[in-house]
């Protein structure tokens, strides 16, 4: 059985946290954590592989990261590393997570679009909309 345990972050994306915080009003990093989530689990491409050096700067347990909806997070990761053709084993489902998460960060914590709790929505709204043909 694949599971998360702990949701790490690295001192990178900590910082993309405050400011999101900052920007959006969004009080709880788990919440802002999945927004991120979601918005690179959107993304056509597989994250750049990257390394996590050092400790993390912040740790959330995987069911206040998830909330009730903590398992359909883990399928949609899940099914998201099929799609990518990667294995589904804990290893590379933990990792992909990270990725993504990490990935999702810098896509929210970076786009001018979004300082606001608005354009936030307006943000993934873009993300989830289909493009005009």
């Amino acid at each position: 059985m694949i599971t998360i345990e702990t949701v790490r972050i690295d001192e990178q994306g900590r910082e993309q946290l405050i400011r999101l915080k900052r920007h959006t009003a969004i009080e709880t990093w788990n919440v802002l954590c999945r927004w991120a989530l979601c918005a690179s689990l959107a993304e056509p491409t597989k994250p750049p592989t990257r390394q996590f050096k050092g400790e993390p700067a912040v740790e959330i347990a995987w069911r206040v990261f998830g909330g009730v909806h903590h398992e359909i997070y883990l399928a949609l990761l899940k099914q998201r590393c099929l799609r990518d053709g990667l294995e589904l084993d804990q290893a590379t489902v933990h990792e992909q997570f990270r990725l993504h998460l990490h990935r999702g960060l810098g896509y929210l914590a970076s786009d001018r679009s979004v300082r606001s709790i608005g354009g936030l929505a307006r943000k993934l709204d873009e993300v989830d909309a289909p493009a005009a043909a």
